[in-house]
């Protein structure tokens, strides 16, 4: 991966925010991916005994795709736009639980990335070399977030 800065502030590309931010950091991104940090809680929203029921790791994956999108915006001046998860097609994982105090790396790989705000990215979610989840996210970001939800109502 040909890679921007890392960055260490993740909030300055994720509109997410308190507890609802799932990953700590961006490792390296680039035009077609994003490598993104975490470290499991022993607390919040989602913990139970011991850990993060593995079908966070859809969150997790969407959020890596939400740092790529807040990392393209960032390089064009921009504030990190506000996209909304579709779905997944496989999701795959090899543990019930991703552990409390396990470092996960999550990756996401565009695939395709439609000019109507619709995309596809292979995602899978690593402990060490180890690759514990896999699935392929479909993702919309409207061109303009607020007016698409305003419609909806």
């Amino acid at each position: 991966m040909a890679t921007h800065e890392p960055i260490h502030d993740i909030t300055l590309v994720m509109p997410h925010s308190g507890t609802m931010l799932l990953l700590d950091r961006v490792i390296a991104h680039d035009d077609d991916g994003i490598v993104t940090e975490l470290r499991v809680p022993f607390d919040g929203p989602f913990h139970v005994d011991g850990g993060v029921p593995a079908y966070v790791g859809i969150e997790y994956m969407a959020q890596a795709v939400a740092c790529w999108a807040g990392c393209q915006a960032r390089r064009r001046g921009a504030p990190p736009p506000i996209g909304f998860l579709l779905g997944s097609r496989r999701y795959d994982c090899t543990v019930p639980l991703f552990t409390s105090g396990m470092l996960l790396r999550v990756e996401a790989r565009r695939e395709i990335m439609g000019e109507n705000g619709l995309g596809v990215f292979a995602c899978r979610i690593l402990s060490g070399d180890a690759a514990l989840a896999t699935a392929n996210v479909s993702v919309f970001e409207p061109p303009d977030a607020k007016a698409y939800l305003d419609n909806e109502a």
